[in-house]
């Protein structure tokens, strides 16, 4: 990928929003959601389409020389992989952003991550050239990790800094909306191909065409946010220094202390996220008899719920305040992880019951994940911060947590999985009482 050939085609793609945009005036905050959920579904659309590819196709594809538990940990290790390349996306693209502009940064991060994801969907497997597909599958899974630093595009915080100061909450649960609705679609559509194929025609190429859909979505996000990113509100922002990427390194310097409290503060929803979503699918697929398929509905039919939630939260918050509401479903975590996991041993029964208040906890706290910390960083470094920040949360929240509650489950039983998630609630809790008491957190 060279300079060339990115550069220019973003400078056509702003042209071509301002043309297409500029006889509506100013995008108001009702467009800039739309953005924002579209972008946000994007993301998690591409992030789920290989999370379940990581339980149903690599174990067999990539690693068929293994029994199916050792696969799979293989498979959740190169999973990993994107969570640790994350922070080095953000360090990369953020000396993008600053050098040649946010429109810039975001095309070349969507291409990366597009490119990355369409290779996946052509990689060969185990039987045709060895241990070379695991390699390949590693260095493809870095390329969405490193572009997943770099999509970070400010405007959930521009929602948040032109929100009224009474709604706060509500603004700040809109762009986690994407995560169900991005599951919702990922889930549906791997749960067609798996029930109307063979496994062996879904193993040669079913499961490659939800990496293709993600690629077309890709594009249509790109065009999305490029819309919003042109905008004169975005541009008075940005100009103003409230939006405005400060260097990683300054930013650490000035911001070090909000940037740790903030990637601790919301890692009881991110471990929860994997513990409802990656990890109760590889237990299902790889210790029950029911087909995953029909689990993946179920997976649909929760995250509607968790949908429902993310909603609420905001309004919730707005009364009681986000740092109150996280630290209750915090709290209602810890408990949720001492008996939960159980109910996966449970038949159709016990795991709806998981599924469903899994996802209802997850909603709830997710929804404010985000914005608990965000204000208490100094204008100039709130971009790059809060990038940061959800850099970090993901990678020590979520990006090892199918490993680790696959790991222990599959040795002490599903108890010890609920000892990851309780480590996380703890975490928050902690962290929650180390932010400042400001006015709005």
């Amino acid at each position: 990928m060279s300079a060339p050939i990115t550069a220019p085609s973003s400078l056509t793609l702003e042209r071509d929003t301002r043309t297409s945009g500029g006889h509506h005036g100013e995008v108001n905050p009702g467009e800039i959601a739309i953005g924002v959920i579209i972008g946000r579904t994007s993301e998690f659309f591409d992030f789920f389409v290989y999370a379940i590819a990581s339980v149903v196709v690599f174990p067999k594809l990539v690693f068929p020389n293994v029994d199916p538990l050792t696969g799979t940990l293989y498979s959740f290790a190169i999973f990993a992989l994107a969570f640790v390349a994350r922070p080095f996306g953000t360090l990369i693209f953020t000396a993008i952003d600053r050098a040649h502009g946010r429109g810039v940064k975001l095309t070349i991060a969507l291409f990366l991550l597009g490119s990355s994801t369409v290779a996946i969907a052509f990689l060969p497997g185990y039987e045709t050239i060895g241990w070379s597909s695991a390699l390949l599958l590693a260095l493809f899974r870095i390329g969405q990790g490193l572009a997943f630093g770099g999509i970070w595009d400010g405007l959930a915080s521009l929602l948040a800094l032109n929100s009224p100061e009474q709604r706060r909450g509500w603004y700040a649960m809109i762009p986690q909306l994407g995560a169900p609705l991005g599951l919702i679609v990922a889930s549906a559509l791997f749960a067609f191909f798996l029930a109307n194929l063979s496994a062996e025609d879904f193993l040669s190429w079913g499961w490659r065409y939800p990496f293709f859909v993600a690629f077309a979505i890709n594009v249509v996000a790109l065009f999305a946010r490029l819309r919003i990113v042109v905008t004169p509100q975005y541009s008075r922002a940005f100009e103003d220094l409230e939006l405005a990427p400060s260097s990683v390194t300054d930013t650490i310097k000035a911001e070090g202390r909000n940037v740790v409290i903030g990637a601790f503060a919301p890692l009881a929803s991110f471990a929860l996220f994997h513990m409802v979503t990656v990890f109760p699918l590889s237990w299902v697929f790889l210790f029950t008899r029911q087909a995953p398929a029909r689990f993946l509905v179920i997976q649909v039919i929760s995250a509607v719920f968790g949908v429902a939630a993310i909603v609420i939260s905001g309004y919730v918050a707005d009364r009681v305040g986000r740092r109150n509401l996280l630290a209750v479903t915090a709290a209602a975590i810890a408990a949720f992880s001492g008996f939960a996991p159980q109910l996966l041993n449970g038949g159709d029964v016990g795991e709806a019951i998981f599924m469903v208040v899994g996802f209802i906890l997850l909603g709830l706290s997710f929804g404010q994940s985000s914005g608990a910390v965000a204000s208490n960083f100094a204008m100039p470094y709130r971009y790059t911060g809060s990038a940061l920040t959800s850099d970090l949360a993901w990678l020590f929240g979520a990006g090892f947590a199918p490993l680790v509650a696959l790991g222990l489950s599959s040795h002490f039983g599903l108890i010890s999985a609920g000892a990851y998630l309780l480590s996380g609630a703890v975490c928050t809790l902690v962290a929650l009482a180390m932010v400042s008491r400001e006015r709005g957190v």
